[in-house]
């Protein structure tokens, strides 16, 4: 059985998509679920008995959006995040998910869960879908002030997911750069470049932004920086797209028509660029698995970010990363 815990506080929509989506997850037989949070909201929002293998354990603090994420954590202890991050470090449990606090469950995870030994830093990654499949962002929101070294280890990191639990063999590494030359960039990626060619990975050298959707990597190495901005325009623009799309299709009779016919295209198309469908971003690098939802997930992003879970600790990633890095240092 795998263990998962979810912050039934966090988000837009708590506690209503994190106990809709863990019910949903539950037709999964391998999960059970832990709900963190307060106690008389989350037995509202279930409406109901409570069903096998889930449980609720109550966290009467919430630690809100826009509170200081380090402060936040150190003082309120029964905070729902804080709860079931120690509820992962103590081995109660496999995973941890949230839509809260991006800051306050970053630091706590870093603090209360810890680093892999080894390990410089975790890292957020998320999956991009891109003509070809997905790629993997890396790193996505936690370290905006990168050192080269760090970059390697992304790259390590993201090689192991993606061969994992996607099943890609070999997968492509590329640093995000403003062109294809080796001497391109700035003094991070310049310097990041040779570790990088030296990191057990199959590194393709810089990637410039327009080839990301293009698919020209697998794995997308870069400072959290710029990974933020590419994670937050690339759901702006499709966003935007797709509302163009529609408005173009929806404008004359000839065009309904042709909408009508391709509907099941566009609609894979959205589906495509749904992020509830892959549910949430794992924090890569710590002693076990933290998976950081967004902050408007609804209850089919909330199970999916469950159901990442299962892929993700039936092989072991934690432990392949562990694996890597002994390796390295032998």
């Amino acid at each position: 059985m795998i263990r998962i815990v979810v912050d039934a506080m966090g988000g837009d929509n708590a506690p209503g998509a994190a106990v809709k989506g863990a019910l949903a997850a539950l037709a999964d037989e391998r999960i059970s679920v832990i709900l963190t949070g307060r106690e008389k909201d989350i037995t509202a929002a279930l409406g109901g008995a409570l069903p096998e293998r889930m449980r609720i354990i109550d966290a009467p603090e919430i630690i809100g959006a826009d509170e200081a994420p380090a402060a936040a954590i150190k003082s309120k202890k029964q905070s729902s995040i804080v709860v079931g991050l120690n509820l992962l470090k103590n081995g109660e449990a496999d995973a941890f998910v949230s839509a809260g606090n991006t800051g306050a469950v970053l630091a706590g995870a870093t603090v209360i869960v810890g680093r892999i030994k080894g390990i410089l830093r975790p890292a957020l990654a998320v999956l991009l879908p891109n003509a070809k499949g997905f790629s993997f962002l890396i790193d996505a929101g936690a370290n905006v002030d990168a050192k080269p070294e760090y970059l390697p280890q992304f790259a390590q990191m993201g090689s192991i997911y993606m061969e994992n639990v996607i099943g890609i063999n070999n997968p492509r590494v590329a640093i995000v750069n403003i062109g294809a030359e080796k001497e391109k960039g700035n003094a991070l990626t310049k310097e990041a470049y040779p570790l990088l060619e030296n990191a057990g990975v199959n590194f393709t050298g810089n990637i410039e932004a327009r080839d990301i959707a293009l698919g020209g990597a697998d794995v997308l190495v870069c400072d959290a920086f710029i990974g933020n901005v590419i994670l937050k325009y690339s759901e702006g623009f499709a966003t935007a797209l797709l509302g163009m799309v529609k408005k173009e299709l929806l404008s004359t009779t000839l065009s309904k028509i042709g909408a009508f016919l391709s509907k099941n295209a566009f609609r894979n198309l959205k589906k495509s660029f749904d992020y509830s469908e892959v549910g949430g971003a794992p924090f890569l690098g710590l002693n076990a698995l933290v998976v950081k939802a967004h902050g408007s997930s609804d209850a089919k992003a909330i199970s999916a970010a469950i159901r990442q879970c299962v892929a993700f600790v039936e092989n072991d990633i934690t432990g392949k990363i562990k694996e890597k890095l002994h390796s390295d240092m032998e």
